[in-house]
C-alpha cells in the first residue's frame, strides 16, 4: 500500500506523513441526516423565506459569487429552526443538491447550562462525518481545520453536505463551525444578527391569516379534520391569532391547550388570553412556555441593555424615538441608541419603519413590563415614567408654541412650524396615551397640562377622535379635583371634538353643559363661547332655528361685556347658520356686522375672513359681481397683511364666484394662483386644497382630463399630509370628471374609496355624499340593482344626520334607479316623498 494513501477515513492531522497526500473517503460514511428534526406537519406563511433560503443553497451558486451561508435571526419563538428545518427537508429532496446529506447541530446558545462551546460541537460533528475519535484533535482551532478540510473533501469528490448550525448566540460560538471551501452550504440561526459574513435573513412574526392557519394546522395535526373549531368560530379565532401577536411558539401552544380539551370553545382561550396580566401565564404547556424562551434571551443581556429593555415597557403607545428612550433612561442620546441597536439584534426590540423609532413585539412588551415590576426598586421604574411623561408635556408645549400663536414666542425647541408638526404627528400616539395613562401614577397635573397643550394640533389636525380622548380624561380630572373653571373648558372642547366627529347631539350636550358651569360661576364671556358652540352644533344638526337664537344670545352677551373681538367671531358663526337656512339676506348682516366690529378693534385680517364668507353668500345670492368685489378686497386685505395663506383662500372663493359669471379662464387662473402660493410656502396640504378647487374649475369648462390631474394631485398631497378627509373629498370629486369620460370603472372606484375612508373615519355624513355619488355613476354604468343598494345606504345616512336636502336628492336618484329596474310603484313612492322634502326645503335637485 501507498504510505501516502489513507482509507477507511480522512485524516489531516498527525497521520500526514508525505509531500502529496491522496485522499480517498470510505465508500459507506454516511453523515448524521437522522441528526435533522422532523419538519413539522403545521408549517404555514413562509413560503417566500423557503423559497429565497433555497436560493442560496442550490449547486452553482458559488459561481455567481452569492454567499452559501444563510443567518436567520429573529426573536425567541419566531419559528426560525423550523424553518431551517423546513428549508434543509426540501433542500435534500433535490436531486444533486446535498449528496453527502446533512449535518445539524443545535448550540443550546442562549441557555446557560446546555450552552454548547463550539470545540464540542465540532468533536460530535467531526464524528458525525465518519471520524474516528483517536484522530480528533484538542485544540480549537486544529479542529476548526480538520472539519473545514473533511467538509472540502466531500464536495471535491461529489458529496457536498449542507451544514445547519442552530440557536447560535454570538460569532465565537458560530464561526468554527462555519464551512469556507466555498461549496458547502450553511444555515445558521440565532437570536441575534450576528456578523458572519452570511446573507442575512430577519424572520418576522405570522400575519393574521397566516396565525389563523397554523392553529387549524396544528389542531387537524393532533385531533383530524372533524375538528372545525377554528371555521366555526372564525372571530374568535382572529381573536387568539391577535393575542398570540403572530409568534408561532404562543400559536403552537395554544393549539395545543386547545387540542387538550377538544370540547373547549375558542372563545374560552381567547377570553383567558385577553387580561394581559395573565396572558404568559396562561401561554404555557408542560415543558413549552412563551416565558420560558424570553427567560433565555434576558439572561444573555448585559446589565445596561437588561435595564433600558425593562424601561422600554414604560412607554404608553406602540413605539417610541431614540430621544424619548434617552430621557426615559436619564442617559446620553448615543450611549442609549447604541443600547437600543444592541437590543434590536438580540431581537428583543424591532426597528419600526423609520430610523430612530423602535417598538415591542406585543408579547415581549408583557415580559418586559413584567420583569420591569421585579426590578422596580433597582431600575427606578416611577421616577423613570415620571421623567419620560414630563419630556412628552414639555416638549408638546414646545411645539404647540409654534401652532399657537397667544403662548407668546415660539420655542426654539423647534427650528420652525414644520419641525414642531413633525414631532407632533410621529408622536401622536404617545402623547394621547399618555394623557390617559398619567393619571392612573398620580400625575394628573401632567396629564391635564398635556392635554391642553395638544388642544390646538388635534383640532387643526382633523384628529377628532384622539381630541375627545384627552379631553375626556381632562374633564374627569377636573371633575375629580372640583375645578369647576377647567370643567367648563373641557366641556366646551369636548363638544368642538365631536363636533368634529359631526356626533353634533353629544357636542350640544356637552355645549349646553359648558353654558351651565359658565353660568353658574359668573363667566359670562365664557357662557357666549359655550352658546355659540353651541349654536355651530345645533347647525350641524340643521336644527337652525335653535342654532340662531344660541348665537344670538351670544352676540347678546358679548355685545354686553363689551367683548367686539368675540362679538364679530359670534355673528361669523350666527352667519353660516344663517346660510344654513338660505336666510342669505340676513346671513349677510351678520357677516357684514362681523366685518364692521373687527374693523373697529382693528383687526383688518379678522374683518377680512368675515368680508370674504360675506362674499360666499353673495355667490349663493348669484350676485356674482359683488362676490367678486368682496372676495378681491378680501384678498387684497390679506396680500397687504402678507398673509399669503388666507390670499391664497380669497381666490379660491374667488374662483367659485368667477365661474358663476361663467368667466371660467379667471376662476381656474385665480385658482391656480391660490395654488402656487401654498406650493411656494411648502403647505402641501393646502396646495392639494386648492387643487381640488381648481379641478372643480376645470370640470366646469369640460378640461376633464386637467381636473382629473389636479384631483389625483390634490389626493396625493391629502395622503401625504395624512388628511384622511381630504382624501376623501378629493377622490370624491375625481369620480366626476372620470364619469364624464366615461372611465366609469375608475369613477365607481374613486367613490367606494371615498365612502371606504369616511367609514372608516367616521364620518357618517360625508359618507352619504360618496354614496350618494357612487350611486349615480352606477346608474350611469347601467348598474341599476347596485345603484339603489347604494343610494338606499346614503338616505339612511341621511336621515340619520338630519340632512333633510341630500335625503331628498337620494330619493330623487332612487326612483331612477328604480324607474330602470321596472319597479314603478317604489320608484313613485321615492319620488313623492323626494318632492315633499323638496317643497318643505324650498331645494330643488
Amino acid at each position: 500500500m501507498d504510505p501516502n494513501t489513507i482509507n477507511g477515513g480522512v485524516f489531516f492531522h498527525a497521520v500526514i506523513q508525505g509531500r502529496d497526500i491522496t485522499v480517498q473517503l470510505p465508500p459507506q460514511v454516511t453523515p448524521a441526516l437522522s441528526a435533522l428534526p422532523p419538519a413539522s406537519g403545521t408549517f404555514t406563511g413562509r413560503d417566500e423565506q423557503v423559497e429565497r433560503l433555497l436560493e442560496g443553497l442550490a449547486p452553482g451558486r458559488e459561481q455567481r459569487k452569492a454567499p452559501l451561508l444563510a443567518a436567520v435571526a429573529g426573536m425567541a419563538g419566531v419559528g426560525k429552526t423550523e424553518l431551517v428545518v423546513q428549508t434543509a427537508t426540501r433542500a435534500l429532496k433535490e436531486p444533486g443538491w446535498f449528496p453527502g446529506g446533512v449535518l445539524f447541530v443545535d448550540m443550546f446558545g442562549y441557555d446557560r447550562e446546555r450552552r454548547l462551546p463550539p470545540d464540542h460541537a465540532l468533536d460530535g460533528l467531526l464524528r458525525a462525518l465518519g471520524m474516528p475519535g483517536e484522530h480528533i484533535p484538542d485544540g480549537l482551532q486544529d479542529r476548526t481545520r480538520l472539519y473545514r478540510s473533511v467538509l472540502s473533501a466531500f464536495a471535491e469528490q461529489g458529496r457536498r453536505i449542507l451544514v445547519v448550525i442552530d440557536n447560535a448566540s454570538d460569532e465565537e460560538q458560530a464561526r468554527p463551525l462555519l464551512p469556507t471551501d466555498g461549496t458547502t452550504a450553511a444555515l445558521l440561526t440565532s437570536r441575534h444578527t450576528l456578523d458572519v459574513d452570511a446573507r442575512l435573513h430577519d424572520l418576522d412574526v405570522l400575519d393574521v391569516r397566516s396565525s389563523i392557519e397554523l392553529l387549524n394546522q396544528a389542531l387537524h395535526n393532533a385531533l383530524g379534520p372533524g375538528d372545525t373549531r377554528v371555521q366555526d368560530e372564525p372571530e374568535h379565532a382572529k381573536a387568539i391569532a391577535r393575542l398570540c401577536a403572530g409568534l408561532p411558539l404562543a400559536l403552537r401552544i395554544a393549539a395545543a391547550l386547545l387540542a387538550d380539551a377538544p370540547k373547549r370553545p375558542l372563545a374560552s382561550l381567547a377570553l383567558a388570553l385577553e387580561a394581559e396580566h395573565r396572558r404568559l401565564d396562561r401561554l404555557r404547556r408542560e415543558e413549552r412556555a412563551v416565558r420560558a424562551a424570553f427567560d433565555l434571551s434576558h439572561q444573555h443581556l448585559g446589565h445596561q441593555q437588561a435595564r433600558l429593555f425593562r424601561l422600554l415597557s414604560l412607554n404608553p403607545g406602540d413605539d417610541l424615538s431614540t430621544e424619548s428612550a434617552a430621557n426615559l433612561a436619564d442617559d446620553d442620546l448615543y450611549e442609549v441608541e447604541g443600547l437600543l441597536q444592541d437590543l434590536a439584534r438580540a431581537h428583543l426590540l424591532e426597528p419600526a419603519h423609520v430610523w430612530g423609532r423602535w417598538r415591542f413585539h406585543d408579547l415581549v412588551r408583557l415580559y418586559a413590563d413584567e420583569k420591569g415590576r421585579l426590578h422596580a426598586d433597582s431600575d427606578e421604574r416611577d421616577v423613570a415614567r415620571s421623567r419620560l411623561f414630563a419630556y412628552y408635556q414639555a416638549t408638546a408645549e414646545a411645539a404647540d408654541s409654534h401652532l399657537d400663536t397667544r403662548r407668546g414666542a415660539p420655542s426654539s425647541r423647534f427650528p420652525d412650524r414644520d419641525g414642531a408638526l413633525a414631532w407632533l404627528d410621529a408622536e401622536r400616539p404617545n402623547l394621547v396615551a399618555t394623557v390617559t395613562a398619567a393619571p392612573r401614577f398620580g400625575l394628573q397635573k401632567t396629564s391635564f397640562d398635556l392635554a391642553d397643550a395638544l388642544t390646538r394640533y388635534l383640532h387643526d389636525s382633523h384628529a377628532f377622535d384622539d381630541w375627545v380622548t384627552v379631553t375626556t380624561t381632562a374633564l374627569a380630572i377636573c371633575r375629580e379635583s372640583g375645578d369647576r373653571c377647567g370643567e367648563a373648558v373641557a366641556l366646551n372642547q369636548l363638544g368642538l371634538a365631536f363636533a368634529g366627529l359631526r356626533r353634533f347631539g353629544e357636542a350640544i350636550d356637552a355645549h349646553d353643559k359648558a353654558a351651565i358651569v359658565y353660568r353658574d360661576l359668573g363667566d359670562r364671556d365664557g357662557e357666549a363661547g359655550a352658546l355659540t358652540n353651541l349654536g355651530s352644533a345645533l347647525t350641524g344638526l340643521r336644527r337652525f332655528d335653535d342654532a340662531v337664537t344660541a348665537h344670538t344670545q351670544a352676540v347678546t352677551i358679548f355685545h354686553e361685556t363689551g367683548d367686539g373681538q368675540r362679538e364679530g367671531h359670534a355673528l361669523s358663526n350666527l352667519g353660516i347658520t344663517l346660510t344654513g337656512l338660505r336666510r342669505f339676506d340676513d346671513a349677510f348682516i351678520a357677516y357684514t356686522q362681523a366685518a364692521a366690529m373687527f374693523q373697529r378693534t382693528g383687526n383688518r385680517q379678522d374683518a377680512a375672513h368675515a368680508l370674504n364668507n360675506a362674499g360666499g353668500v353673495l355667490t349663493e345670492l348669484r350676485q356674482f359681481e359683488r362676490a367678486v368685489a368682496y372676495h378681491a378686497a378680501a384678498a387684497t386685505i390679506f396680500r397687504t397683511h402678507g398673509d399669503r395663506h388666507s390670499e391664497a383662500l380669497a381666490l379660491n372663493n374667488l374662483g367659485r364666484a368667477l365661474v358663476g359669471l361663467r368667466r371660467f379662464d379667471q376662476a381656474i387662473d385665480a385658482h391656480a394662483k391660490a395654488a402656487a402660493i401654498y406650493g411656494e410656502a411648502g403647505d402641501r396640504h393646502r396646495e392639494g386644497v386648492a387643487l381640488n378647487n381648481h379641478g372643480l374649475a376645470l370640470v366646469e369648462v369640460g378640461r376633464f382630463g386637467e381636473a382629473i390631474d389636479a384631483h389625483t394631485q390634490a389626493a396625493a398631497m391629502f395622503r401625504e399630509t395624512s388628511d384622511r378627509h381630504g382624501e376623501s373629498q378629493a377622490l370624491n370629486n375625481l369620480g366626476r370628471p372620470l364619469g364624464e369620460m366615461g372611465r366609469l370603472s375608475e369613477a365607481i372606484d374613486a367613490h367606494t374609496r371615498a365612502a371606504a375612508i369616511y367609514r372608516d373615519l367616521g364620518d357618517r355624513h360625508r359618507e352619504g355624499l360618496a354614496l350618494h355619488n357612487l350611486g349615480a355613476t352606477l346608474s350611469k354604468a347601467g348598474r341599476f340593482k347596485e345603484a339603489i343598494d347604494v343610494q338606499t345606504k346614503a338616505l339612511t345616512i341621511f336621515r340619520e344626520t338630519g340632512d333633510r336636502h341630500l335625503e331628498g336628492l337620494a330619493l330623487h336618484n332612487l326612483s331612477n334607479a328604480l324607474l330602470a329596474r321596472g319597479q314603478f310603484k317604489k320608484a313613485i313612492h321615492a319620488r313623492t316623498k323626494a318632492l315633499t322634502i323638496f317643497r318643505e326645503t324650498g331645494n330643488h335637485p
